[in-house]
This record gives C-alpha cells, structure tokens and sequence, in this order.
C-alpha cells in the first residue's frame, strides 16, 4: 500500500455542502455527523460536542471533550478538492512540512483505523470526507487590532514553505488542483465569478481592465521549478492562531495547490487589499520572505502584484456565492467598492501596495 492510499479509507460521493445551510455558529452537529465522529475516532459520545464554527468550502466544528476544545474536525465539500484522494495529499504535504525547523503547524488526529482521512455516511447514504486536527488555542490574528507586526513572520514562513515545496518528491497518487488563471477568474473558475458581485457598467469595465493588465504580466512568466510549485494558497490572518504564549501556528490547508509561489504573497492580503493598512502588511510581507530568499527582482515584484489584483477580483467572485458569516462583519459589503478603488490604484501604479 502507498504512503497515500493509507491516509485515507474510501471514495465518497458528490453532493452539495447546502446539507448545513440551516446551521449557525455555535449549533451543534447533524446527529449522523456527531455520531461518525465519534465511532471514527473512538470517542464515548456521552463525552463529546461537536458545534460549528463555519462554512465556507467545508463545513468545520470544534470538538469538545468533557466541555473543553480538543479538536477541530472539517468536513469537506464533496468534490471541492478532488475527493478524498486529494485530501490526503493535503494530509502529506502538511506531515511533511513539519520538519520544516522553526514553523508551528496544526496536527491531524488519526482515526482509530490509524488512517488520516475518512468517510461518514448521511441519512441519504452520501459519504462525507472528514479529517481532524487537533484544537490551538489562541486568537485568529484576523481577529487583532493589528496584524501587522505578525506580517514579517508569514512572509518568512511562505519563503520556507517554496523551499521545501521545490525539492519535495511527493508520495504515488499524490493529487492537488492547480490555481491557475482559469480556476481563480476564467469563465467558470473554482469560487463565483467576479463579474456577477453587484458593479456598475463603468466600475465593472474598469475591474476588467485591470484584471487584463495584470493577467498580461503573469501569462509571460514561464512554469518553472522557481516560479510554480506546491503552496499553502491562503496564508492570511485567518489563518494563522496567536496562542497565548505568543507562539503563531498556521491551520486550514485546504486550499493548497498548484500555482505560482508569490500567488502566496496575493493570498496573504485577501479582501483587505483596500484598508488603507494593507501597504504596511504587503511591505512586512516582503521583507520577511527576502530574508529568507534573498532580494526580489523588479520582474517579480510587478509578478506578485498582478497576482494580488487578480486575487482580489478572484476573492470579490468568492463573496458572490459564500455565506456572509464565513468573514468577519461588514467585510462582504466592501468587497464591491473596494475592488474598484484597487482596480483604479493598479492602473495608475500596478506597484501601488509596495509603494
């Protein structure tokens, strides 16, 4: 058996994460979840809660044992990632980056089957690709007043991450999906399209113009071993937990992929490309991975801000057909206008955020 084959137990079947739609934060589990949870990982169910914290591309629950947090469980999209094959890639690529000295990342829990990824059936017999990690306590750095000081850590940290992604060899069957053009703003990209987010014939032709000037710049850029690789693809605020001891730990790698490395510079500011804080952390960002990796040439730099308008178009089309309470308050709203002031900025200056 591969190195893969054994994180996960079997195929599951494509349907629609609608089945927690009636949920709000903080309500717990369909019975049929909770009670799959617990047999998955051995648990006395007499012990355990299990209550949402979010949906997005995955329905995720803290779980709660004898009243206290001990683990996160995500329930995947079905057919959002590739199934549960491609899970488990995550799954691998997350243990590998662990030895990766000076990073704190999240753990996945295995089940008592000793596999990392598993199937939990419905009432309607739909198998659900589930994974858990264990919980970090702490506060979202999305959730502080400042992130900024924490922005030269992230960027050192996805230095390392292309580090490590470029000598890597993955284990046989190894599966992600790429982010490329076509799945972050083409026709019938993987999150909504931008141009259905509520802009005015002028404002929308304004975002396009912009979005072409930057696709302009990436589409000259060669795939190679330097540019394109494996990358955690949201390494945000949101994702990255400040515990109480200070300690920062990276969790949700459910979107890493296939794409350019500095898209990871692109994610890093995803949907507050326009507070007028975002330079402060574009600026930290840099200065992080260059100590890392050395100096950016100017060809990379205009590269890294093409990909950050295209990303924030790419995230305006995320808020088309996402819940509103999968971001903090207030955020959703100001997608639209904020889109086209950065889409008006980057014409002007496409090097606006570094300046």
């Amino acid at each position: 058996m591969s190195q893969l084959a054994s994180l996960l137990d079997d195929p599951t079947t494509v349907v629609s994460l609608d089945t927690f739609s009636g949920l709000k934060k903080g309500d717990p589990a369909p019975f049929w979840l909770f009670q799959g949870v617990c047999g998955a990982w051995g648990i006395n169910h007499e012990r355990v809660e299990l209550n949402l914290i979010t949906v997005s591309e995955n329905a995720t629950f803290v779980l709660l044992l004898d009243g206290k947090p001990e683990g996160v469980v995500r329930v995947s999209q079905p057919g959002y990632v590739g199934g549960p094959e491609a899970v488990a890639s995550e799954i691998s690529w997350l243990n590998a980056l662990h030895d990766i000295d000076g990073i704190s990342l999240i753990n996945p829990v295995p089940t008592v089957r000793g596999t990392f990824v598993t199937k939990i059936h419905d009432r309607n017999e739909v198998g659900w690709t589930v994974i858990s990690t264990k919980f970090v306590d702490g506060t979202v750095l999305e959730d502080l007043d400042n992130p900024a000081p924490y922005y030269v850590t992230i960027g050192e940290w996805a230095a390392k991450f292309h580090q490590q992604s470029r000598t890597w060899k993955p284990p046989y069957g190894f599966t992600r999906f790429n982010w490329d053009l076509s799945n972050m703003v083409g026709p019938s990209p993987r999150w909504g399209r931008w141009e259905t987010a509520p802009l005015s014939d002028s404002d929308k032709e304004l975002c396009n113009k912009a979005l072409w000037k930057a696709m302009d710049v990436v589409m000259k850029v060669p795939r190679t071993q330097q540019t394109w690789g494996l990358i955690h693809a949201d390494l945000r605020p949101s994702n990255v937990i400040k515990g109480p001891d200070g300690k920062l730990t990276i969790i949700d790698f459910d979107d890493a992929g296939y794409s350019w490395h500095l898209y990871d510079y692109a994610s890093s500011l995803s949907f507050i490309e326009h507070e007028p804080y975002a330079p402060d952390l574009a600026k930290a960002w840099v200065e992080g991975y260059q100590n890392v990796a050395g100096e950016f040439t100017g060809d990379e730099l205009k590269m890294m801000s093409a990909l950050s308008m295209i990303r924030r178009l790419q995230m305006l089309g995320w808020t088309t057909n996402h819940r509103a309470d999968a971001l903090p308050d207030g955020m959703v709203a100001e997608e639209a206008p904020g889109s086209v002031m950065c889409a008006a900025r980057y014409l002007a200056d496409p090097l606006w955020l570094l300046h």
